[in-house]
């Protein structure tokens, strides 16, 4: 399978790169593709590439050495980086202009904690312990105690994010004891309540099908 994928559509260049390549395999492909469209090309006029990473989650420096190998070309640039990731960037930004709850502290065996609205959890709910919250819910912590998006009975909300280890997953009146639905290891797990009123797990990718207003607000 080819680690990089040129594409074009009405809105210009894509470059697909492989989630499951590595990286020293993708730069390496990706100078011999843009020789080979730079041979090719008859215009002078610069080309705006959007890279497409799906669900690998790039490092600064790979960012970097991607911008680097693409403008060393002279009519080649980036135009933007798109993941199909939820980053702790991502959800900052979201607290900032919407007003999500940051919530860091630890939530012990017996504690129950309520708020009201989206909630960015950072920090550790233990077994035993529960975040309710009647926003969604968006987790870049430990959770192995309860969870809980659209409190008190709101199905329209999700929980995202690492859900694996947690005792149980609640959304509105629905209830998913993770041991038995078992999820996989995940930090882009959208839990969410279906059409048939029944919660069930999906990938950050569907969002836009899961929850198109969420995935607006996200930036998609």
């Amino acid at each position: 399978m080819q680690s990089v994928v040129l594409r074009g559509n009405q809105d210009g260049y894509q470059l697909v790169l492989d989630q499951s390549a590595g990286f020293e395999d993708i730069k390496l492909e990706l100078r011999t593709l843009l020789d080979k469209l730079a041979a090719d090309a008859t215009t002078t006029s610069t080309i705006s590439f959007d890279v497409l990473t799906a669900n690998r989650l790039m490092t600064q420096d790979e960012n970097q050495a991607l911008s680097k190998i693409i403008s060393s070309y002279e009519h080649f640039t980036i135009h933007k980086i798109i993941a199909d990731v939820i980053t702790i960037a991502d959800a900052t930004r979201l607290k900032e202009q919407d007003n999500v709850h940051l919530v860091t502290q630890t939530i012990r065996n017996g504690q129950t904690l309520t708020m009201k609205g989206d909630v960015l959890f950072l920090g550790v709910i233990n077994e035993g312990g529960r975040l309710l919250t009647s926003g969604n819910l968006f987790i870049m912590g430990t959770v192995l105690g309860i969870a809980q998006a659209g409190f008190p009975s709101n199905e329209e909300k999700v929980v995202m994010g690492e859900l694996a280890k947690a005792q149980q997953v609640r959304i509105g009146e629905q209830i998913s004891i993770v041991e038995a639905d078992q999820p996989e290891p995940d930090f882009q797990t959208v839990a969410y309540v279906n059409d048939l009123h029944v919660l069930e797990y999906g990938k950050l990718s569907d969002l836009k099908t899961i929850n198109p207003k969420l995935y607006h607000q996200i930036g998609g």
